[in-house]
């Protein structure tokens, strides 16, 4: 059984590194913030008597597509590599902080639907990631 999960854990982070490359801290606050996104919209969703299984596997269904999407911009980085145009992890990059910026949106909405107040800081921040003036 142990040979199993370490050829298991193995592959996994060889599939892991295939896909997405070396990890980043961008990765991280990326997968930080949909966790954090989909428990705010759960709780929104739980105050208004809201909450939907139905809802609720089309948000993690699009929390998954957000990585198959991640995946796909390190796989076009690597392509354009090999055909030797030197993109590094441009496209990647920016593939992660547009999803950045989507889930920090999505929880100021998400804090907003429950009446928390936003501080302005945190408002400033995302119109500044977003590029809106």
């Amino acid at each position: 059984m142990e040979s199993i999960l370490k050829w298991a854990a193995a592959f996994l982070a060889a599939a892991i590194s295939f896909l997405y490359g070396e990890w980043t801290m961008l990765l991280t606050i990326l997968i930080t913030l949909v966790i954090f996104d989909f428990c705010t919209g759960l709780v929104a969703a739980g105050l208004v008597n809201k909450i939907s299984s139905r809802i609720g596997l089309a948000g993690i269904a699009r929390k998954i597509y957000i990585f198959v999407m991640v995946a796909v911009a390190h796989l076009i980085d690597t392509v354009l590599i090999e055909v030797g145009v030197e993109s590094g992890a441009l496209i990647s990059t920016a593939a992660v902080v547009f999803y950045i910026v989507n889930e920090l949106i999505s929880i100021t909405e998400n804090a907003g639907r429950i009446g928390l107040p936003i501080p302005k800081q945190i408002k400033q921040a995302i119109e500044i990631l977003k590029g809106d003036d």
